[in-house]
């Protein structure tokens, strides 16, 4: 007798019917769903005046929609189910509830020039995440090219448009000049992620660590952390301002790499 709800098909229709689901799969998958819920809670808690709370449960749905589809990778649970649901959740988690959680705190002082620059951040997300869902079917790309971003990452601008809610807890006022300013810098995060702007990812050459590093390495994470959860929005507001001074060498790391590959390319050729 069939169930009140539809089976779970892993492969989305296209591979094999099992009758049973590994707990691995629906791993992944359960990962998301909860960074759906952290989102929306986020913008429940925005609207109830609970900002801190708020902005936590936004950057706890932005690490767990960042981290499912790596944890899918180890357990080997990918599936083409998992790929469209972390597509949807990423516009939620790195979009909508970021813009929503701003705008509560801030921007809706500027009235209906901060419901516009929060509208332009969430479309600009989604217009984001769909140019990254296109260009994974790009074969034609350089392999270097692998190492860097099209854009400023969807999760990197969840974190950063909300540098003037970090610095409102650390005792900025929130005057309307200022929401007004937070409007322009809104805009700022938007066209950065819709850009061709060259940023540094690492994918293809940072899975490995030099012996010599690795214990170093370690220290420093577990310092961040522990800045993290002592200084949580002083860390949070640093990190978000030394991001953003690295676009300038991401850019010119690109533009070195670039000069190098065309000339291997032309004495190649020639």
């Amino acid at each position: 007798m069939a169930g009140p709800f539809p089976p779970f098909e892993p492969h989305g229709g296209g591979g094999p019917r099992i009758r049973e689901i590994p707990l691995r799969v629906m791993v992944p998958n359960l990962i998301t769903v909860l960074a759906i819920c952290a989102g929306l809670s986020g913008i429940r808690l925005a609207f109830e005046h609970r900002m801190e709370l708020a902005v936590i449960m936004v950057l706890i749905a932005a690490f767990l929609d960042g981290v499912d589809g790596r944890i899918a990778r180890m357990l080997k649970a990918s599936s083409k189910f998992g790929e469209q649901m972390d597509s949807l959740a990423d516009i939620v988690n790195f979009g909508v509830a970021p813009a929503l959680v701003l705008y509560a705190y801030l921007l809706d002082r500027a009235g209906a020039i901060g419901w516009i620059a929060a509208l332009l951040f969430a479309i600009a997300c989604g217009l984001r995440l769909a140019r990254f869902n296109v260009m994974l079917d790009d074969h034609e790309r350089p392999a270097w090219q692998a190492d860097y971003f099209v854009g400023v990452p969807a999760p990197a601008g969840a974190v950063l448009v909300m540098l003037p809610v970090y610095l409102g807890f650390l005792g900025m006022e929130t005057s309307r000049s200022v929401a007004f300013a937070a409007c322009a810098y809104t805009l700022v995060i938007a066209f950065l992620l819709v850009s061709r702007l060259p940023v540094y990812s690492g994918k293809a050459s940072g899975s490995r660590v030099r012996r010599e590093l690795a214990i170093p390495l370690m220290l420093g994470v577990v310092f961040y952390a522990l800045l993290l959860a002592s200084y949580t929005w002083l860390t949070m507001a640093v990190s978000a301002i030394l991001y953003l001074a690295s676009l300038v060498w991401s850019v010119r790391a690109y533009s070195r790499r670039a000069a190098r590959e065309a000339k291997a390319g032309d004495e190649t050729a020639g």
